[in-house]
């Protein structure tokens, strides 16, 4: 029996995401939101049928054609006219799984009743969504200014019965596909596609994705930077917590006080050390971490502002009897966040590899490259290097997107946030920090083996038995790229299979 999730006035936030898509919950319109639509909708028409003068994306032309006057005849090719010549994305298509949190903050922000569109129109973006069928939409082609109106409208096409859609893992012409349902094209009217088009739903649907695959990443470095810790025969005395009341930093704290957690019953840890300090790769993790932890909860606040606001232009307060033509779809807030989040999450990947580099070295009586008889064996040496450049292309890739601009649309459009870049490159870029841990994992773990008979705490030996069904000991060269890719594959399924492990067995909460 399927659940639903109301859409309403309460604003959506990041755990309410995360439910709606992990039940596969569906979408349905609270009452007091279909008032608001139809009394929007009710105001626009009566205006234009009672007043003449030129509204902005209403009755006129868009972007530098602002000033161009249409008849009322032709208001509703004027809306398919922009949703069809704007749908010139290229490049990748966008993961479905990117572009159904597309369709729900586009449904969320049309819901508020400050965009003038049918209900009707809403409603089959719903169905989209509870049907789990995904327009094709493209990652090149938004400035991040007038909205994403590139992707926006690749959204909005299959509306017209226009475009590509994937149901079933199928791939349909979406007329083909409305038929199969029994559902008509929606006939667009007046400013609807202008409100399909502006808004910032492509940045904000990357930045909801983004924000929880780093909060999950972020959580599983700190769970593998403790195993590294440990097989590199470190100290956990700069985890005290009386170190970090001192330079109290929320983030900074809570990975200290995590560390102590995950290590509590550990051999290796509580043994007498040879060594009065380690790298800071070890020493400053509650430092680095934590402050990319801090940075996740700014772009949070940033995020769950933006997708619970109407961003399309112009904005439709019929209580005050206003249409406004302003720029709430401009992305700059996004753009910033963005570019903060690669920077944070990119600083995992390399305090990550300097570890990795560590483990390597043959330092605190591990063998060279963590395997026996190197020289004939290469063991390690090599995944280390790959880590390395992954970390120099996310160096990259942090390079912030939003310090640029172009002009566009013949000079009336002429600053633009680049906050899409911004948001395709962070995708590209925690991908990347999630390969970089996987390496790390594969390394700590075979480093570990060298201190039996020696144990890790029972919570890492518990995690560490989970890896090693996928990513067992290497004694002797081979092919790293299975052992690399099985690493990946075990960081990525983690929820599924070991997260209950760590909530219900030593309540480890995630973030």
């Amino acid at each position: 029996m399927a659940t639903y999730h109301m859409i309403s006035s309460k604003p959506l936030d990041i755990v309410t995401i995360y439910n709606i898509f992990k039940e596969n919950k569906k979408l349905k319109l609270s009452d007091d939101s279909i008032q608001k639509v139809i009394a929007c909708k009710r105001y626009l028409d009566e205006k234009l049928a009672n007043d003449k003068y030129p509204m902005y994306g209403i009755n006129t032309g868009f972007g530098s054609l602002y000033n161009v006057k249409i008849s009322d005849n032709d208001l509703t090719q004027l809306q398919e006219n922009l949703v069809m010549s704007h749908a010139c994305g290229t490049g990748d298509r966008v993961p479905e799984s990117v572009v159904k949190v597309m369709l729900l903050l586009k449904i969320q922000s049309l819901s508020y009743g400050h965009s003038g569109v049918q209900l009707d129109t809403i409603n089959r973006l719903i169905d989209f969504f509870n049907n789990d069928i995904f327009p094709f939409v493209y990652t090149q082609g938004s400035l991040g200014a007038s909205g994403d109106l590139a992707p926006l409208a690749h959204l909005a096409l299959p509306l017209l019965g226009k475009g590509k859609v994937v149901h079933n893992n199928n791939i349909y012409e979406a007329e083909e596909l409305l038929k199969s349902f029994g559902w008509h094209p929606i006939k667009l009217e007046a400013k609807e596609g202008l409100a399909l088009l502006n808004g910032t739903q492509f940045m904000s649907a990357y930045g909801v994705y983004l924000l929880l695959l780093s909060h999950k990443t972020s959580y599983l470095a700190d769970i593998i930077a403790s195993i590294s810790l440990d097989a590199f025969d470190g100290r956990l005395d700069p985890f005290n917590d009386l170190v970090h009341q001192v330079r109290p930093h929320p983030g900074q704290r809570k990975v200290a006080r995590r560390f102590n957690e995950l290590l509590k019953g550990s051999e290796i840890i509580s043994r007498e050390k040879k060594h009065v300090q380690d790298p800071y790769s070890f020493r400053c993790i509650p430092q680095v971490h934590g402050a990319t932890k801090d940075t996740l909860d700014f772009v949070e606040k940033v995020i769950l502002t933006e997708i619970n606001s109407v961003t399309d232009n112009p904005n439709i307060f019929s209580e005050e009897d206003l249409i406004i033509s302003g720029g709430n779809f401009h992305g700059q807030p996004l753009a910033f966040a963005l570019d903060y989040l690669k920077i944070a999450m990119a600083e995992i990947g390399n305090i990550s590899e300097r570890r990795v580099f560590q483990l390597v070295s043959g330092l605190r009586d591990l063998p060279a490259f963590l395997v026996d008889n190197p020289g004939l064996n290469s063991g390690f040496m090599i995944p280390q290097y790959t880590a390395a450049s992954i970390v120099s292309a996310n160096k990259q890739l942090a390079s912030p997107a939003s310090v640029d601009s172009i002009v566009s649309s013949n000079g009336q459009e002429d600053h633009v946030s680049m906050g899409a870049n911004a948001a395709t490159q962070a995708y590209t870029l925690i991908k990347n920090v999630e390969r970089v841990i996987a390496i790390e994992l594969m390394n700590a773990s075979q480093a570990l083996e060298f201190r039996r008979p020696l144990k890790t705490s029972p919570l890492l030996e518990d995690f560490l038995e989970q890896f090693r069904k996928v990513v067992p000991f290497i004694e002797v060269d081979e092919v790293l790229h299975n052992a690399i890719e099985a690493s990946i594959q075990f960081l990525d399924n983690f929820d599924i299979e070991i997260e209950e492990l760590f909530l219900n067995n030593y309540g480890i909460k995630k973030h």
